[in-house]
């Protein structure tokens, strides 16, 4: 059995506030290294429960983020961008199926640290009118590649989100959220445990598991955080203005979604 890691930051126990998240910050020293212990729980989880290969996506910022002396030596690491997958990179290698540690709510929710892709430029993202997040994304995108989501930790708010998209997974609360940058947290080891008992149990039940699958074309409507950045995005051919703030464009799959609107987190840069 291959299995696939997608490890973010925002979810992880402990994890809070935006410098815990941002390089250069010294509680992003620690964060990272929260992120990392959490990222070996879920190998050994994986191994526990059968895998025989695991893979693990560095999913955060600019996906260099885990030290990999300190990762499970097990695993291979999938680090550094832009690569076309992003944060499910690794799913093209065959995969049986893709666990997400540490992720969190959609752009306009009320959990921790919660944002779509891009804080900055992106207020939300919408597929088919209904508002998705990073775990529906991608999780889409590996159900494009056959691979279905065994299990999935964050917050409660990312749990309630998400769960109805992924009903045969297995979900590990590691916090709960009382605000955009407060909670309440298990410890790191609690959390830590209790994620690789939660991987574990995913891939044993993994045969009842599904891809999710997505209608295509698939219609999809960037909100963006100012019209400054509906001007940038717009030069894009194709893409349709529908708002000050919005607009709109067809993908004919999602990893065509995922890629366009990375590149528009990339454009984004030169509006900061």
């Amino acid at each position: 059995m291959k299995i696939l890691i997608s490890v973010d930051i925002e979810g992880v126990a402990g994890v809070f506030h935006s410098q815990q998240v941002r390089a250069g910050n010294p509680e992003y020293e620690r964060a990272r290294r929260l992120m990392t212990e959490e990222a070996n729980a879920a190998i050994a989880g994986a191994f526990d429960g059968g895998a025989t290969e695991v893979w693990v996506n560095d999913s955060h910022g600019d996906f260099r983020n885990m030290p990999p002396d300190l990762l499970d030596a097990r695993a291979q690491v999938i680090q550094g961008k832009p690569r076309y997958l992003s944060m499910v990179a690794g799913v093209e290698l065959g995969v049986d199926g893709v666990c997400m540690i540490g992720y969190h709510s959609r752009a306009g929710g009320r959990g921790i640290l919660a944002h779509t892709i891009n804080s900055f430029a992106f207020a939300a993202i919408e597929i088919g009118g209904q508002p998705v997040g990073e775990a529906a994304l991608y999780g889409a995108l590996a159900g494009e590649y056959g691979a279905p989501v065994l299990m999935a930790s964050g917050d409660d708010v990312f749990i309630e989100e998400t769960k109805p998209m992924f009903p045969h997974a297995v979900f590990v609360q590691t916090k709960r959220a009382t605000g955009q940058t407060s909670g309440v947290s298990l410890s790191p080891a609690q959390a830590c445990a209790a994620i690789r008992e939660g991987v574990a149990a995913g891939l044993t039940a993994h045969g009842a598991a599904r891809p999710l699958v997505w209608p295509k074309p698939l219609a999809v409507t960037l909100h963006t955080q100012t019209p400054a950045l509906a001007d940038l995005f717009c030069q894009w051919p194709g893409f349709e203005r529908s708002g000050a703030t919005a607009l709109r464009f067809a993908a004919p799959s999602v990893e065509a979604a995922v890629r366009m609107l990375n590149c528009c987190s990339a454009m984004s840069a030169m509006l900061r």
